[in-house]
């Protein structure tokens, strides 16, 4: 029985159902001061509350999708997804791509980490935006190549990773690997050395902005669109064309990246959205983010955005998970949508379980990073 199903949610909550009625009617033969009167007593009284604890977790976990599986819930699946491209006739096929200020600095959790030539850098900066006048802080991975003498002339592509909402963006280090897992891959050959610059989509905390220039407020679409690719092209050795620019994210993250890649396509040659919604929400975090501009709450609807306006010449990478994802069937209308607006090019990474989860975009994260470079260039 599935973590998920409804039977393993029935028997739980008939277990504690039982384990309290059980204890109500034994209390009067445990009522003693006799060892084995104690011992019954706690037992009892732990066995209700875990069988409680137990219920209730497991229908939290099936509303929010945070586990699809037992191996979800335990971190055994271990199988990376594998990326699709989906073309116009329908065909498809597994593809295998082989103003800012310093605050700090931290090595990588990597071999020879200790050494900026070995194992990159990470370096913690404040950026301001000149646009938006939005100012946040944010990592920026540097691979090794950054530091060896043989590249110093050369220009790396640059991939904008962002968390969901509300987020952490140490926790995009931490928990997500994206430093390690971008070492590993272009150590192996899988991809070409890229600069990460890790931040949350709250730029305006504790306000979820969803992306969006709200009317009268932040200007978020326009620091991730305009001021944040200047800022740092303009203090790391990074390509000012839109070939060099990619942007990914998870959740909120990944409306955010797939949003900007397809109102951006100057800005960004692609995006990659894991586990992401397609709509902005408008509710008690994110507040009136439209102020009556019915314009620009269409723009923020991504199904619309691609019925209504030209294509851009962009590529998409939509993640998602046949069980465990709430957003699967919009994946699937998506995927259908931007398939048949050409130039837009989309892929996907479709997972057997996976929830809404930092287990499951661990598993999408190197195929994503992958095909993100592979659409990348140096410049």
């Amino acid at each position: 029985m599935g973590l998920t199903s409804g039977t393993v949610m029935a028997l739980s909550a008939l277990l504690a159902v039982v384990l309290f009625a059980g204890t109500v009617c034994l209390w009067p033969w445990l009522a003693g001061r006799t060892w084995r009167a104690v011992t019954g007593r706690v037992a009892l009284l732990l066995a209700t509350q875990l069988a409680i604890f137990v219920s209730v977790g497991l229908a939290a976990n099936r509303a929010g999708g945070f586990y699809a599986s037992w191996a979800d819930l335990l971190g055994r699946e271990q199988g990376q997804g594998v990326v699709v491209d989906h073309t116009a006739s329908g065909a498809s096929g597994s593809i295998r791509v082989l103003g800012t200020q310093q605050l700090g600095t931290q090595q990588g959790n990597v071999p020879g980490g200790s050494r900026p030539s070995v194992g990159g850098q990470i370096q913690k900066i404040g950026i301001v935006g000149g646009e938006s006048h939005i100012a946040t802080r944010a990592y920026v991975y540097l691979p090794p190549e950054y530091f060896q003498p043989r590249y110093r002339s050369r220009t790396f592509p640059a991939a904008v990773v962002l968390t969901g909402y509300p987020g952490t963006a140490e926790s995009l280090i931490r928990n997500l690997r994206y430093p390690q897992t971008a070492y590993e891959q272009a150590r192996n050959g899988r991809m070409q050395p890229m600069i990460l610059v890790m931040l949350r989509p709250t730029v305006a905390p504790p306000r979820d902005t969803e992306c969006v220039d709200v009317p009268g407020g932040p200007a978020t679409e326009t620091f991730f669109a305009e001021d944040l690719p200047n800022a740092v092209s303009g203090h790391y050795r990074v390509g000012r064309r839109p070939g060099g620019w990619g942007i990914i994210g998870a959740s909120t993250g990944g409306y955010c990246a797939l949003k900007i890649a397809l109102h951006h396509p100057d800005a960004y040659a692609a995006g990659a959205g894991l586990s992401a919604h397609y709509r902005a929400p408008v509710d008690f975090t994110t507040g009136d983010l439209f102020h009556g501009d019915e314009e620009l709450r269409k723009r923020a609807d991504l199904m619309w955005y691609l019925d209504h306006m030209p294509a851009p010449r962009t590529s998409l990478l939509v993640t998602t998970s046949r069980h465990g994802e709430a957003n699967y069937p919009a994946t699937m209308r998506f995927i259908d949508r931007a398939r048949s607006r050409p130039p837009t090019r989309i892929s996907s990474i479709t997972l057997g379980t996976g929830g809404h989860n930092v287990s499951t975009w661990r598993r999408e994260i190197p195929p994503a990073l992958v095909w993100l470079s592979g659409r990348l260039s140096a410049g």
